[in-house]
Formats: C-alpha cells, sequence, structure tokens
C-alpha cells in the first residue's frame, strides 16, 4: 500500500504574490473551484490580515469549497491568527497555517527577536491557532537557512504545543536535492514526535531546482508537497504542481506514494490561471506547455507512430489536453453558453454579467465561426473588471499603418460616460494606440509588459494581448483578446487602467 502524499496548493496566496497577479475575489474563486474540481487536498486561499479583500475572498472560498480544505496563511501573532480563524471559519475543513522566520539572518535583521523568543512566539502561536482549529500547520521560514539544531527545537515545540503538519521551506531556493532530501531525512529522525505529524515541503525556483528538491524530500519521508498551478510564485517561482503530481505518478516504481489528483484537470487549471494572470505558459513546459507533446524531429516521429512509448512517457489525455473542439457558435442560445460556462468552470453570478458575456461572445462569433473552449476562456478572462470599475471604455479604434509613413492611431474612449477623443503617432500600430490611450487617460503608469499570444490554430485565431502597468509601487495586468491583434491590444491596455484607477484592494498580498 503507498502512502498518500498530500496536494497543498499555494497558487492563490504565494503564486498571487507574482507581480501583477493579484486576483479579484471572483477570480480567486474560479481557481478554488477548478482546484477542488481536480482534488486537491489543501487550497491556502491567502493570508486573511493582509487585507480586508484578502479576508473576503478567502471566506468566500471558505463557503463555496467543501471537497478540499481550505487554508489561510498567518504569522506568528494573536491579530493574524485571530483574523486567520474568522476567515476560515465556515470552511467544511479548515487550516491555520501560521509562520515564523528561524534563519539567524532572518531573526536579526527581520523580526529583532533572539532565538528563544522566537520559539515562545512560535509555540504561542500554535497553541492559540488549536483553539479555533484542529489542523494546525506550522512553518520555519528561511528554514534552508537555519541552524539545524534550533529547527529541531522549534519543531519539537510545535509539535508538543499542538502542529498536525510541519513545513520545512526553502524559502529562498537556495539548496540542491541531496543536500534537501538529506535535511528532510535528518529532522524527520532527529525530531521528537515526528511520527506524530506531517512532514512538509516548500521550495522556490531560484536555482530551478523547486521540483527536484521537493521530490527529494518525498523521497526522505514528506508527506505533503507545497506548490502552485504552473510553478507561479515571487521570483523565479513555486514548485509546479502538474510536474510533482505526474513525476509521482509517472515514476510509481520510485516513489512510495500517490496523489488523489483528478490529472485530466491539470491542463484546464494550468490555462484558467495563466488567463486570469495575465502570465502566458511557455511552450516547452514540461506538462502543460504547448509543445510538451508535440514531436518536430522525424526520428521522433517516426518512433511516435510506430509506438507511442518510444517517446512519449505520459498520455496527453491524461493531464487532460484534447483536440480542439467546436462547442459553441453564432446560433447558439444563452442556455448553451451558460452551460458550457459552467462546464469550463466559469459561473457567472448575475443576470447582468451573463448579459454582456453572451453579447461579447456573439460578437466573436460574427467574425470567428468556429468557437472552442480557448476561445470562451479568454473571452471570459477579458472581463476582469465590474461595469461599476469600467470608467475606461473602447468606443471606436482607427489606426492607419503604411510602409514608409509613421503608423498613427484615432482613439476614442468613453471616460465615466463621457466620449473623450485622442491621437498620436508611434514607432508601430500598437505604439501610436497606447499613446493614444494615454492622450486621454494621462494616467502616467509604466509600461511592464507587452505579450501577445495566439489562442487557437488559423488565421482567424484570437490574438490574446496582456498588458503589465505600474503607478506608485502597484503593479496590474491587463488581458484582451479579438480576432483583430490591435484591438486585442487596446482593450488590454485599457482592462489594465481600469483596474489601475479603481480602488485596490491590496498593494501586496504579503504584509
Amino acid at each position: 500500500m503507498k502512502e498518500h502524499l498530500v496536494i497543498f496548493d499555494t497558487t492563490l496566496r504565494d503564486g498571487e504574490q507574482s507581480p501583477g497577479a493579484s486576483m479579484t475575489k471572483e477570480e480567486k474563486l474560479r481557481v478554488a473551484r477548478q482546484l477542488e474540481r481536480m482534488r486537491v487536498d489543501v487550497i491556502e486561499a491567502g493570508f486573511a490580515a493582509a487585507s480586508p479583500g484578502d479576508f473576503d475572498a478567502i471566506r468566500s472560498i471558505a463557503e463555496a469549497v467543501r471537497d478540499s480544505t481550505v487554508c489561510s496563511l498567518a504569522r506568528a501573532n494573536e491579530g493574524d491568527i485571530r483574523r486567520a480563524a474568522e476567515a476560515i471559519r465556515p470552511a467544511a475543513s479548515g487550516r491555520i497555517h501560521t509562520f515564523i522566520a528561524t534563519s539567524p539572518i532572518h531573526m536579526e535583521k527581520k523580526l529583532r527577536m533572539s532565538p528563544d523568543q522566537v520559539v515562545e512566539a512560535a509555540v504561542a502561536a500554535v497553541r492559540l491557532a488549536r483553539q479555533f482549529c484542529d489542523d494546525v500547520e506550522f512553518s520555519a521560514e528561511d528554514a534552508v537557512r537555519s541552524d539545524f539544531d534550533f529547527l529541531c527545537r522549534i519543531f519539537e515545540a510545535a509539535i508538543k504545543a499542538g502542529a498536525g503538519t510541519i513545513n520545512v521551506p526553502d524559502t529562498v531556493g537556495y539548496s540542491v536535492p541531496s543536500v534537501w532530501g538529506e535535511r528532510m531525512r535528518a529532522l524527520i529522525e532527529r525530531v521528537p514526535g515526528a511520527d506524530k505529524v506531517v512532514w512538509s515541503t516548500h521550495c522556490h525556483n531560484d536555482l530551478g531546482m523547486a521540483v527536484a528538491n521537493s521530490l527529494a524530500a518525498v523521497m526522505a519521508g514528506a508527506r505533503q508537497v507545497e506548490c502552485t498551478i504552473n510553478g507561479l510564485g515571487e521570483r523565479a517561482g513555486n514548485a509546479a504542481l502538474e510536474e510533482v503530481v505526474m513525476a509521482v505518478r509517472t515514476r510509481g516504481d520510485l516513489f512510495p506514494v500517490e496523489t488523489r489528483i483528478d490529472t485530466t484537470q491539470i491542463v484546464p487549471a494550468s490555462k484558467l490561471v495563466s488567463g486570469i494572470t495575465g502570465y502566458p505558459v511557455q511552450p516547452n513546459k514540461a506538462i502543460v506547455g504547448a509543445n510538451a507533446f508535440a514531436h518536430e524531429s522525424g526520428i521522433h516521429q517516426d518512433g511516435v507512430l510506430k509506438h507511442r512509448e518510444t517517446y512519449e512517457i505520459m498520455l496527453a489525455q491524461d493531464v487532460g489536453w484534447t483536440q480542439n473542439k467546436l462547442v459553441l457558435g453564432k446560433h447558439s442560445g444563452r442556455n448553451a453558453f451558460k452551460s458550457r460556462l459552467a462546464e469550463l468552470g466559469i459561473v457567472i453570478e448575475s443576470e447582468e454579467h451573463l448579459n454582456l458575456a453572451f453579447s461579447r461572445f456573439k460578437e466573436l462569433a460574427d467574425k470567428k465561426h468556429e468557437i472552442f473552449d480557448e476561445d470562451l476562456q479568454a473571452l471570459m478572462s477579458d472581463e476582469t473588471v465590474t461595469p461599476e470599475q469600467e470608467h475606461f471604455k473602447l468606443v471606436s479604434l482607427r489606426v492607419a499603418s503604411e510602409t514608409g509613413e509613421t503608423p498613427r492611431a484615432r482613439m476614442t474612449l468613453s471616460v465615466d460616460g463621457s466620449e473623450k477623443h485622442g491621437d498620436a503617432d508611434g514607432s508601430g500600430p500598437v505604439d501610436a494606440c497606447f499613446k493614444a490611450i494615454e492622450r486621454i487617460a494621462d494616467s502616467s503608469s509604466e509600461l511592464l509588459l507587452y505579450s501577445v499570444n495566439s489562442i487557437t490554430s488559423g488565421t482567424d485565431a484570437q490574438g490574446e494581448v496582456t498588458v503589465r502597468l505600474a503607478r506608485n509601487g502597484r503593479v496590474v495586468n491587463g488581458q484582451g483578446a479579438d480576432t483583430d491583434i490591435i484591438v486585442a491590444s487596446a482593450k488590454a491596455y485599457i482592462n489594465a487602467l481600469n483596474r489601475l484607477v479603481s480602488k485596490p484592494e491590496k498593494v501586496n498580498p504579503q504584509v
């Protein structure tokens, strides 16, 4: 009998700390429902004390999710823990995840606490959390650079105080698999009461070894892996959930564990998170990249045609890759449209939003006769602001671009209901378009990213554009999709502007 490996997904907390990846409550709910559909064991829904917006999102997820444990992060202090407890209170299964830094540099420079004070704070935090919740996890932040004996001491104290999960994080992505596996093995052997808890690992990808380190920890006795969809996360990201899960499944001859993940939901989850955050998946990304199961080499193609397993170690269908299927057309009705969105994990709460979305779908169907699931996901990810937050709205766009001539754009926007016009020249049609928008908006924002991706194949495919803007320390993403890439670019820029000028729920998820 293989042991169960707990998959702890922190896309909604650690993943959201990527610049520009902050999500609205509605977007977080969509991701949480998909994670539940994928049968993730624990969903870390956010950091309740970070902001009222984060608290509200965690609370909503706790009310909606029934089959996964809903977790909130909390620093080792009373205010954070009480806030986390209140946020997860409606959950069918809830967890409080409390942490404190344990490395000398963090204790001295950041916390300005002595080791004794850190242990005392950890114990008090776990004890308080246990008053609200039976499921308490304790993490030693920057465990990778912490003194081993001190780790043993604080983990023993946390276990005695009532922690049921002990997490060992490589917070700065510093370790390598052989060293990380040995540290995990030594902790489990040395810490009194180690057999009474689940040992967890949380690895960052700064040296490109987050997944390898996580798997080394599993081989050494860890029975929970903390990870994110697409490896999303601050700096170089976290361990990618899809890679951890499929490594354990594919190499069942080596790993003494198994997960309960429905792997056919991996690709849908990847596309959903990518669309919402605006972080595209690189084509050669393992498991979920567009080329993950593609073969260009003649030798590879010949081998696969003769026998698939000559070059493929997994079935594409097992992780959710399917052939594009025509799902809707211009004659499809509202019920069919709404039902297909529900199958994709997209729930529209109000009739007003459904009417707006259906209207956009009809406009797309007039331009593009074959509407695929990817088109619908892009169409809905474009709906990142509510009507009441839509200060800027595209009315019309005219762009002139000719060889040997300077491109020029004329833009008409509705600004809080009043039409305004702007004209600008640019080095290219997109540059002219953005400058024309700025003539009207005068946002003083900085363009950090402009990215274009084709949603489906064919010359009539929609182009999906991501624009990242920054102003006064706040970073937002905007998405736009259209069969006309210039229009898609304008939509993305306007979408980002609307998010920038709307009241922010938080500047940074991590306080």
